[in-house]
């Protein structure tokens, strides 16, 4: 959903190898590189979980990326669900790790 101001704002589950590779860290960096903001953090089920938003083009761009991921991953699925105005209260400045769910 594109929100007043052109914010894109996803919620993105990254399954497969994708804990104890680095992939949150990667993950912030390429947020931030891409001017995305927003959280990420691993889940008890050994998904990972991102909210992302931002520049439509950055957002979907991220998504993509979210495939390939840091050098060890092997991502077998990305989920991404279309989030409403509602998340933005979860959002910060700029982009972080959070704590696990």
């Amino acid at each position: 959903m594109v929100m007043p101001g052109g914010q894109r704002i996803v919620r993105v589950t990254i399954s497969g190898r994708v804990q104890g590779v680095g992939y949150r860290a990667w993950t912030q960096i390429e947020a931030t590189a891409r001017g995305v903001r927003g959280w990420v953090r691993n889940r008890l089920n050994g998904d990972v979980e991102a909210l992302f938003a931002g520049p439509p083009d950055a957002v979907e761009a991220l998504c993509a990326a979210c495939w390939r991921g840091p050098a060890h991953a092997r991502v077998d699925k990305v989920e991404v669900t279309e989030s409403s105005a509602a998340a933005l209260a979860e959002l910060g400045a700029g982009f972080r790790q959070i704590a696990t769910l």
